[in-house]
């Protein structure tokens, strides 16, 4: 991966790591067959310093694109604030390059589908659990294999 130009901004691995565990959501990037790139928000959950995401079964573009070369990019933003007196953003970034692969272990899968119940449905636990079971192989979980991780941020000075 390429050297951060601005390493003064560089985040500790932990404080990137903790800030991709609570991003809402992330800018997942990958290949199309014309060698164009294509990013698509999806909401995640990271869980064992994977992260992961679902989709439907049936394919589309970033299935089709992992199927075919699984190596993505992965960007979340945290907080941003525009301080137009200096022209610029305060801001909170991280990025992650890695493989992703479909999850086909069915264990694995409805862990994960807890992960983003527990993430984003909270209140509605019991409601998921019916919802988990009535999507069934119609929804796929996609897992990312973290190869590099890179935070940053401008703050306040």
């Amino acid at each position: 991966m390429l050297e951060m130009r601005r390493v003064d901004r560089l985040m500790k691995e932990e404080d990137a790591f903790a800030l991709l565990e609570k991003g809402e959501y992330g800018i997942l990037a990958t290949v199309d067959r014309e060698g164009w790139p294509y990013g698509t928000p999806v909401n995640y959950v990271v869980a064992d310093k994977h992260i992961y995401f679902h989709g439907t079964a049936s394919g589309g573009s970033k299935y089709d694109n992992i199927m075919r070369d699984g190596r993505v990019c992965f960007t979340v933003v945290g907080k941003t604030e525009v301080t137009p007196e200096k022209f610029g953003t305060l801001f909170e970034s991280v990025i992650a390059f890695g493989e992703a692969s479909l999850v086909s272990d069915e264990e694995e899968r409805l862990a994960v589908f807890r992960e983003f119940l527990k993430k984003y449905s909270s209140e509605f636990l019991t409601e998921g659990e019916k919802y988990i079971k009535a999507m069934g192989p119609k929804a796929m979980i996609v897992k990312i294999a973290i190869k590099s991780l890179t935070g940053k941020q401008k703050q306040r000075s």
